[in-house]
């Protein structure tokens, strides 16, 4: 990809703040762990520093490393994880320009149980038809490039990958449309875990109708992850103008 230009790093960094505060507002963070970031260019991605509560991160405190591991601007450490997973992914998936990793806790859930999958049973996952891969086997943290190429992987061509017994990743070509994936796919999964909460089966959708469903997501005229993210960000503006900072 293109190197981004200094005016196209600085929003860049904004849109990863954003996307941070709006995580801790959604319930998708744990702690200080997990982490998101997005490739610009030169084998270079932008990642959050390691000992930042979301809450508190802004667009300056954003590190940019590269995929050796070195930092190129922050005065923190890249948490190991974080390094292991996302430079792996950007070096090797080159359709996942913005990566973030989770733990949120539906998603989370579906990794847990025997045969754990998003079932194409409900219109907010209908969207993510053929384009979620599963990796059931877990191998502890990801600490060395090994586990890293095998999560990136696992994920191959798709855009979302189920980590067994971990948590989720979720790519796109965007910030603003990484985030949007994010937040729709913990609603599916909230839902579908409040549904098998009820001891009754799931009722499965005729064939034709997923399918169907599947390309009026993908051929709608109304693009609207930018315009969620817009309006995510318009809600910070006024109540969390810091993130910009």
């Amino acid at each position: 990809m293109a190197t981004l230009s200094d005016e196209e790093l600085q929003q860049a960094r904004i849109d990863l703040a954003a996307s941070f505060r709006w995580a801790v507002r959604h319930d998708f963070n744990v702690g200080i762990c997990n982490h998101f970031s997005l490739a610009v260019g030169d084998d270079q991605f932008l990642i959050n520093a390691h000992g930042f509560h979301w809450s508190e991160i802004t667009a300056s405190s954003i590190m940019l490393a590269d995929y050796d591991g070195t930092i190129i601007e922050g005065d923190r450490e890249v948490e190991p994880t974080a390094f292991y997973i996302h430079s792996r992914i950007h070096k090797a998936c080159p359709h996942a320009v913005c990566v973030m990793h989770t733990h949120m806790p539906y998603a989370t859930a579906l990794t847990m149980v025997e045969g754990g999958r998003l079932e194409p049973v409900e219109q907010g996952a209908l969207r993510f038809v053929d384009d979620i891969a599963y990796d059931d086997d877990y191998a502890g943290l990801a600490l060395d490039t090994g586990e890293g190429d095998r999560i990136a992987a696992s994920l191959g061509n798709k855009s979302i990958v189920f980590m067994g017994a971990h948590g989720v990743t979720v790519t796109g070509s965007t910030v603003a449309r990484t985030y949007d994936a994010l937040y729709y796919l913990e609603r599916a999964c909230q839902v579908q875990v409040i549904a098998r909460s009820t001891g009754l089966p799931l009722r499965k959708l005729p064939d034709q109708v997923v399918d169907r469903t599947k390309q009026q997501f993908a051929h709608s005229n109304t693009d609207s992850a930018p315009l969620h993210f817009e309006a995510l960000k318009r809600v910070l503006d006024k109540d969390e103008p810091d993130y910009k900072n």
